[in-house]
């Protein structure tokens, strides 16, 4: 190895190692701006009070700010965008990945990344449109601003990444695993399952990681379609307020400063917090995997 290639190499693994540091600075940055600006809540709040209560009411008096149905709306959302989306994104990947004719997988490639192209908002005009009056004739309800119409629309919006990224991790899976696989006898789909989705799982469990991440942050087609009630959750067919589209819709609205403005921000922390933990949860899966 000559003297300008070990300079190169050394070059660029200082440039990846001060990208993986800055990245680590930013985000310790965006978390230490949400405390800064929400820590003034808990000098009149409880912590415990405003994770526990059940009634939002920032603008009454005297202001109520529990955010227990805030964070059962999410949840709720989300769990079922996750339980409609992972099951169909994964069995697409592997569909588009070991099963699909050469000349139909590059069009089903090309349509899923078109999908992921799609703004948000466009998905929530859709789902106003077509989901919202489909669950209330259904389900009989008296409103279709329900929380399952905005997990089938985050089920929508979260499928592309995960079908992606999954369809990635399948592809990269080295032939001679299938091969070896084949040379024992073993039929197509029992390779599919016995030797190929468990040599992919770390990036499948990633691409559920990113997809639920999507459905988390996801603001303005849940704002849209699941009936913005800031209410303790009956269930699915309720209509819920997430903790996201409480931020958009209310931080324009408040005096900067005032203990309302200091309750978004620590809905913005709570909500860092969250996506923490679903992406340590991940960290972990992935390391007991690879042990």
């Amino acid at each position: 190895m000559t003297r300008f290639q070990k300079t190169k190499e050394a070059a660029a693994e200082l440039f990846i190692k001060a990208s993986g540091m800055a990245s680590i600075f930013i985000v310790t940055l965006i978390f230490f701006f949400l405390l800064k600006e929400g820590i003034f809540l808990f000098q009149s709040e409880s912590v415990w009070h405003f994770l526990s209560g059940q009634r939002w009411y920032p603008i009454s008096e005297p202001p109520s700010f529990g955010i227990l149905p805030l964070i059962l709306g999410t949840l709720l959302v989300t769990a079922g965008a996750a339980l409609i989306s992972i099951p169909l994104g994964v069995a697409a990947a592997i569909y588009i990945a070991e099963v699909a004719p050469s000349n139909l997988k590059e069009i089903l490639k090309s349509g899923v990344e078109l999908l992921a192209a799609i703004p948000s908002v466009v998905l929530g005009f859709i789902g106003l449109i077509t989901i919202v009056p489909w669950v209330k004739t259904i389900f009989h309800l008296p409103t279709g601003l329900t929380a399952i119409s905005g997990s089938i629309i985050l089920a929508f919006m979260a499928m592309p990444t995960i079908v992606s990224i999954a369809e990635d991790a399948l592809h990269s899976v080295p032939r001679i695993y299938k091969e070896g696989a084949y040379a024992l006898g073993a039929t197509k789909w029992q390779t599919i399952y016995r030797v190929v989705l468990p040599a992919a799982s770390s990036g499948i469990v990633a691409a559920v990681m990113l997809g639920i991440g999507r459905v988390v942050g996801e603001t303005m087609a849940v704002m849209m379609i699941t009936g913005n009630s800031a209410s303790m959750a009956r269930g699915i067919l309720s209509p819920v307020r997430t903790l996201t589209a409480t931020v958009a819709a209310e931080m324009g609205e408040t005096v900067q400063g005032s203990e309302h403005y200091s309750a978004l921000f620590a809905i913005g922390i709570v909500l860092f917090i969250i996506t923490f933990a679903i992406n340590m949860t991940a960290d972990a899966f992935l390391h007991r995997k690879g042990r």
